[in-house]
């Protein structure tokens, strides 16, 4: 880092990615808010400047300040981290120790040492405090850690999944013949192998993909399964809404082994929404109105599936949000993209699963193909096609958003 990007640092103020601190500081402060940093999206601690941006300097020779803030890293966060260390020389001769910890730090939650316990750290504004269990189980996935869909539903047993959709699952679209009696062990260890039911000391329990793929009833045990639908009459959300509405049920369809439709599923149901209300569009080709769709299907497929197959469901208390604007339509994920995942790469083609068992499922439904690059291959010049439109993507925190214009 030169003089001039630290000043600027520094005349900013901290901030969720820079925070300010003496060299003097107990190393059990320093390292907590080095691990929150690191568990939020990297950033600097600058040492040697006072909260008010003071500039103070190193009270101790550049060399040991190095190896001091080196142990510490070691000894005082797990799993153990090697931060990146400069010096920069300011006006006076004042020497800042500038502490880089990366973005997209590969091995969340990385705990700092708080007495005798080890504690995880977030970064909330200029704040460091202790996550919540949730916030800690988000991190965890983040790094691949923690498959949040495996974990076990309190209140739920085999009979919470609808075997109807399982056996057509199995039957129509696998294309297995023979399946186990629905109470018999074997059917027990087929949901296991399935990853639709985990062994607990109470007993088999349905996993959280489980319920969302075949569940019933599954609003009741996994509130955040669903899709908020919003049509307003106008290009923002102070405009009338011409159609509210709550969306839920299982992920899946349900058919028959003949390929009649017997029931629709969630995602079915989101696609149905969104044609009853987006205005068909229409174009004059050598004298004749040529009527289409507002918004490709391909495309709004896409985008409906990924939103919901990609959410983060450990993000208690909220849907998917789909909003339609007489000008645009917007899909509004919970959850930022998964670690090592940029917008730029999501748009170049880099494929991630932050649900494996959904996108697995969703895959033998045909609802996802097998190369996982849609965002490249059809929705962006799905979009380029239908009107010379390219969809915004937006990372925000805790929320993805996918625009789409008219």
């Amino acid at each position: 880092m030169n003089r001039t990007d630290l000043l600027q640092l520094i005349a900013h103020g901290e901030n969720s990615r820079v925070e300010f601190k003496r060299d003097d500081v107990r190393p059990e402060r320093l390292a907590s808010e080095l691990a929150a940093l690191l568990n939020h999206e990297g950033g600097w601690l600058l040492l040697g400047v006072e909260d008010g941006g003071a500039v103070s300097g190193l009270t101790r020779p550049a060399e040991r300040a190095e190896e001091w803030l080196m142990q510490l890293a070691r000894d005082h966060i797990r799993p153990p981290v090697a931060p990146t260390w400069e010096t920069v020389e300011l006006d006076g001769g004042y020497l800042v120790g500038v502490v880089a910890a990366p973005a997209n730090a590969p091995d969340k939650p990385y705990k700092s040492k708080q007495g005798s316990s080890w504690v995880t750290k977030i970064r909330v504004g200029t704040t460091t405090r202790d996550a919540t269990r949730e916030e800690e189980q988000r991190l965890y996935q983040q790094s691949g850690g923690l498959r949040y869909g495996l974990k076990p539903v309190l209140g739920t047993d085999v009979e919470s999944l609808d075997a109807r959709r399982i056996r057509d699952y199995l039957a129509r679209v696998l294309g297995e013949a023979d399946t186990p009696a629905q109470e018999s062990e074997q059917w027990r260890r087929l949901l296991l192998n399935l990853e639709l039911v985990t062994e607990t000391s109470a007993g088999f329990l349905a996993t959280v993909d489980g319920m969302l793929l075949f569940g019933r009833n599954n609003r009741r045990f996994v509130p955040q399964c669903g899709v908020r639908a919003v049509c307003y009459a106008g290009t923002d959300l102070a405009y009338a809404t011409r159609a509210d509405e709550e969306i839920k049920g299982a992920l899946l369809p349900l058919g028959s082994l003949d390929g009649s439709l017997l029931e629709t599923g969630l995602i079915e149901r989101t696609l149905d929404f969104i044609r009853r209300n987006t205005e068909p569009s229409a174009h004059l080709q050598r004298g004749r109105r040529i009527d289409g769709s507002a918004y490709p299907d391909d495309v709004i497929r896409e985008l409906v599936v990924n939103a919901l197959v990609h959410r983060d469901y450990s993000i208690t208390g909220t849907d998917v949000m789909l909003s339609i604007f007489s000008d645009r339509l917007e899909i509004q994920s919970p959850g930022t993209l998964p670690n090592s995942i940029s917008v730029e790469r999501l748009v170049a083609g880099s494929r991630y699963a932050r649900n494996q068992t959904l996108v697995n499922v969703m895959r033998d439904y045909g609802y996802v193909d097998g190369r996982g690059m849609g965002i490249r291959l059809k929705v962006v010049p799905g979009m380029r096609a239908h009107n010379g439109t390219v969809p915004d993507f937006l990372e925000e925190q805790d929320r993805f958003t996918v625009r789409l214009w008219k």
